[in-house]
């Protein structure tokens, strides 16, 4: 099939050469160009033509009576007509097929990121991870499409392999009225084994030509060839490779735009067999439960929002999938409160001592011209050197917090960055490409990364590297140590294998593999996966906050480089400023804070409060709640609440925008917080007018 990428003679050539030459030799099979021929004896019995849009083109390399050839991503094996009799599919596309050793063997991927597979009885030895890349998964539905209609009975009988071609003659033999046709092709696409996205793929197509039956065997043999791959429900998935995965979630939500429900819960339920970490999958179970509720199901509904909570155990504070960009917002909300905080209680001091510098530094040049003159003068006479001691206390509270607040949104921003690295989203470990991800993270050497290397060296089979990478440091983790039991069971050591288990779920009680692995029947999603497709014992992957420590270091490591090394540390902020912007309010905050160390420890420049209690410095007082009160614990939790029910307006007025955090109160809540706070600020301020009358009486007395 020309421009198919199928051609032939005519078919009662192929038919009749069929017969007469089924018992002679292997016909020769030569590439030229995008043309693979097939001749016999000067005579040519089949001209197969791929266009380039299939991708290149290795071999031929002829094996006993199969010549094999790869195409894309696919390795076919032609008998001595040019018939496909056997397709294997690999992680990417193929680079080279050769056989000069004895053994077929094929490369797939890129130079740098190559996988090299046996193939023996055109079986492939090796396991097969699959590149999320739809040029890779979609290969199959793709070279269908690419033929015409004049060609497609010709193209299923040269590539029976292909189900995308027998759904489409099913098609048009459908539309010649031709049922018994279209029925036994629909059944043979159907049947035909298949990598788990090309599964999805056509049962999605399956869907459209209404055939449901086939659409749930299609659904579950992708269940079985996912989990006989080594992919498994512990691990997140990325809505991009869930969509070069065949797009399960693409087709769930369409039957949910067209209200079948029906069909979308047979979907739904392949997702949160398969992979119930999806990326997006607690809005979208969130979505679904409403949909239960709104026809009255609201007993499964309430199953659903069940399930979609137990997701969160393992994550960072247990806050489920969306944890460390929560602590993210919350890092940032909490830096905007600290600095809105600091800012009014420095205006507020600025207020009171305005008068009094102006004074103090007249002598030494004025209010600015002094900072050229007597710098380390003019120092002595800045605003918060004017305070109390408690006012300078809690004003370098502030700014401490607010760098820890800076530190933990640096430190979740990164790790967030990182988790999202999309050779950890695939639903599994291992090959070429995972590795090739994996080292452009440059992870530091840790228990968390020997744990992540050695259950991609297992998964691929490579038991002696998975060992070796358990046994780093003094001792495994206890996911490892469930991982070598694992390995002890393999070897035929039961007695080593229950005794690492037992250790495993001795150190971490809430560790589900250890406590499948002996017996004890666990009811998470993983277990209900392992029962129904492994017969093996279960592996122990890496949870949210293994991998957080794995990828970003801990939060304490964050902390320590403020410490060690506070620009860096700032200057990593993502506050998406140009470097040189960055690198001022860098600058000044780490100045303020030198400043506010050295203010702390020196005593008050006005001891005798020459400042007194101006007008403005009243009217700040008022209009900022607990600004003019930080000489007592109260001040700095009135002012923190004003601050945080300004960011909560912001919030919720979209000038701020926290989609990971609960969302803002409502504005009759806000303002019945801030009619208290101020309420609590006036009579805090009383008192405070009180004392000071109090005072000055008291010394008029003296007098």
């Amino acid at each position: 099939m020309k421009a198919g990428g199928w051609t032939s003679g005519a078919l009662g050539l192929l038919l009749t050469l069929s017969i007469t030459l089924g018992g002679q030799s292997q016909a020769a099979a030569v590439l030229d160009g995008r043309s693979l021929t097939f001749e016999e004896g000067g005579k040519t019995l089949t001209t197969l033509i791929y266009p380039a849009a299939l991708g290149d083109l290795s071999g031929p390399v002829t094996q006993g009576d199969t010549t094999w050839l790869g195409v894309g991503p696919s390795l076919y094996g032609f008998d001595a007509l040019g018939v496909a009799t056997t397709r294997l599919d690999f992680s990417n596309m193929l680079s080279a097929v050769d056989a000069s050793g004895g053994v077929l063997r094929v490369t797939a991927g890129p130079s740098g990121a190559q996988d090299t597979y046996s193939v023996v009885g055109g079986q492939i030895q090796e396991r097969v991870v699959l590149v999320p890349d739809t040029q890779v998964t979609g290969w199959l539905r793709r070279a269908a499409a690419l033929t015409p209609d004049s060609q497609v009975a010709q193209a299923a009988l040269q590539d029976p392999t292909n189900p995308f071609l027998a759904l489409r003659r099913a098609a048009l033999a459908r539309q010649r009225g031709d049922r018994f046709t279209a029925l036994s092709e629909t059944q043979r696409a159907a049947s035909l084994p298949l990598a788990f996205p090309a599964s999805l793929q056509l049962a999605a197509q399956m869907e459209a030509l209404n055939s449901p039956a086939a659409a749930n065997l299609l659904l579950s043999r992708a269940a079985r060839d996912y989990a006989a791959r080594g992919y498994d429900p512990a691990l997140p998935v990325s809505r991009a490779a869930l969509s070069a995965y065949g797009d399960p979630l693409g087709e769930l939500e369409t039957l949910l735009s067209q209200n079948k429900l029906e069909r979308a819960d047979v979907w739904i339920r392949y997702l949160r067999q398969t992979s119930p970490r999806f990326e997006g999958s607690l809005s979208l179970y969130t979505r679904y439960a409403a949909l239960l509720d709104a026809q009255n199901r609201s007993g499964e509904a309430e199953e659903w929002r069940a399930f979609a909570r137990t997701l969160s155990t393992g994550t960072l504070y247990n806050l489920g999938a969306d944890a460390v960009l929560t602590l993210r917002d919350a890092a940032r909300v909490s830096a905007f409160v600290l600095l809105l905080s600091w800012l009014a209680a420095y205006l507020t001091l600025a207020a009171r001592t305005w008068r009094v510098q102006g004074q103090d530094t007249a002598e030494l040049g004025g209010r600015w011209g002094s900072w050229l003159r007597r710098p380390l003068s003019r120092l002595r006479r800045s605003v918060v050197a004017y305070g109390g001691f408690g006012e300078k206390l809690v004003m370098l509270s502030l700014l401490s917090t607010l760098l820890l607040s800076l530190s933990a949104w640096t430190w979740a921003a990164r790790a967030e960055t990182r988790l999202q690295a999309p050779a950890l989203n695939i639903g599994t470990y291992g090959g070429a490409w995972f590795y090739g991800g994996l080292d452009e993270l440059e992870l530091t050497p840790s228990r968390d990364t020997a744990l992540l290397r050695g259950l991609s060296s297992q998964l691929d089979g490579d038991d002696a590297a998975a060992r070796s990478s358990y046994e780093v440091g003094t001792s495994p983790l206890p996911c490892a140590q469930n991982n070598l039991g694992v390995l002890a069971e393999n070897r035929d050591d039961n007695a080593q294998a229950r005794g690492l288990w037992q250790a495993s779920l001795s150190a971490a009680p809430d560790l589900l593999a250890p406590a499948y692995n002996l017996g004890l029947q666990p009811s998470a999603p993983e277990a209900a996966f392992q029962r129904e497709y492994r017969a093996a014992p279960r592996l122990c992957y890496p949870d949210q906050r293994s991998l957080v420590r794995a990828l970003g270091g801990s939060l304490a490591g964050q902390l320590r480089a403020l410490v060690l090394n506070p620009w860096s540390a700032l200057m990593a902020t993502p506050t998406q400023l140009s470097t040189p912007l960055q690198a001022v309010w860098v600058t000044l905050l780490l100045l303020t804070y030198a400043l506010g160390v050295v203010w702390l420890l020196t005593p008050s420049s006005d001891p005798s409060g020459r400042a007194g209690r101006p007008a403005l410095f009243r009217l700040l007082a008022l209009l900022l709640p607990g600004s003019a009160l930080l000489d007592g614990a109260w001040g700095a939790v009135l002012l923190l609440g004003w601050a945080a029910a300004i960011g909560n307006l912001l919030t919720a007025r979209g000038w701020l925008t926290l989609p990971y955090l609960p969302g803002p109160l409502s504005a009759s809540g806000v303002l019945i917080f801030l009619v208290v706070l101020y309420a609590l600020n006036v009579l805090g301020l009383s008192l405070q007018e009180i004392g000071s009358f109090r005072a000055r009486r008291a010394a008029s007395s003296a007098k």
